[in-house]
């Protein structure tokens, strides 16, 4: 495997809030773990290839080419259990994190992620939007990946973060139009039933991609987003939230419960029961779907 070259990158989705009780931030384990890699045989066809629309965004200072070939970009990383002092209990905790957020494709060049993520043009403009960040097959190595498959900025068309309605979200142009991933297909108009069953794909703590299914609606009461029982954490925030069944996009997962706690002298993950805390929120797809450009729609 290529040297990890170490940095310390901002994930600004970890550790701080924007609303009121900064006691709420991403995210958490409710139930079993259900976290998984891609290439984990019990993973439903369909979530795979939804995940291949899925993009980690990295600060583009933690990209660099690689001197040996130039087909490839090298990933400055920590890893994940020394970064965040695991507990050796954790899973994941020998994976390299460099991602800060998630991102998801709505048209050839669009990408949506959540509006804290990305909150002004100098932010868009210092982001990589890297797809294909995540492991197909056991053993793989992610200390590089295509250049052809990193993206960046051309515009930021429309942000949100609201402390009244807590809409958040984020719609952005690529600089070139994604090759060989399918825009995915998002609610445009009423809600999610109570009870849907539900998958998130995105970056975990700035993981390789991970799905993570087996959760369900506990709440779309309120306008802009709904709650749920998804299995995430910071860095998850921009990831796309599905319907189980039929792989259409119900929102943009941006906060909930706080991610780990000291067991003794390191941390592990904190975890609910299914139907405890204050679940997960999710900013409707309703929210942002006005200003995907028509011409880009799935």
């Amino acid at each position: 495997m290529k040297k990890l070259f170490l940095t310390v990158l901002g994930l600004a989705a970890i550790s701080t809030s924007v609303y009121a009780d900064d006691s709420i931030v991403p995210e958490v384990i409710y139930g079993v773990d259900n976290r998984q890699d891609i290439f984990y045989a019990g993973n439903a066809g369909l979530h795979v290839d939804l995940a291949r629309s899925t993009a980690a965004l990295m600060k583009s200072s933690s990209l660099a080419e690689d001197p040996t070939n130039p087909d490839l970009t090298d990933i400055k990383s920590d890893i994940f259990g020394e970064r965040y002092n695991l507990c050796e209990s954790e899973r994941f905790r020998e994976q390299i994190n460099p991602g800060f957020c998630s991102g998801f494709l709505v048209g050839e060049n669009i990408l949506v992620t959540a509006g804290h993520c990305v909150r002004s043009e100098s932010d868009c403009e210092s982001t990589s939007f890297v797809f294909g960040f995540g492991f197909t097959a056991e053993g793989q190595d992610l200390s590089s990946v295509p250049t052809e498959d990193i993206y960046t900025c051309k515009n930021l068309i429309k942000q949100e973060l609201s402390s009244g309605s807590k809409s958040d979200y984020a719609v952005i142009e690529l600089d070139r139009p994604v090759l060989d991933r399918i825009p995915l297909e998002f609610r445009t108009e009423g809600v999610v039933e109570n009870d849907a069953p539900l998958v998130v794909i995105g970056h975990p703590a700035g993981l390789p991609a991970k799905i993570s299914a087996g959760a369900n609606v506990r709440s779309n009461v309120p306008k802009a987003y709904f709650t749920a029982n998804l299995d995430t954490y910071g860095g998850n925030s921009g990831s796309a939230v599905f319907d189980a069944d039929t792989g259409v996009v119900e929102g943009i997962l941006v906060r909930g419960e706080t991610d780990f706690k000291y067991e003794g002298s390191c941390r592990v993950s904190y975890v609910c029961e299914n139907d405890e805390c204050r679940g997960e929120d999710v900013t409707k797809s309703t929210e942002f779907a006005e200003y995907v450009p028509a011409a880009s729609k799935y």
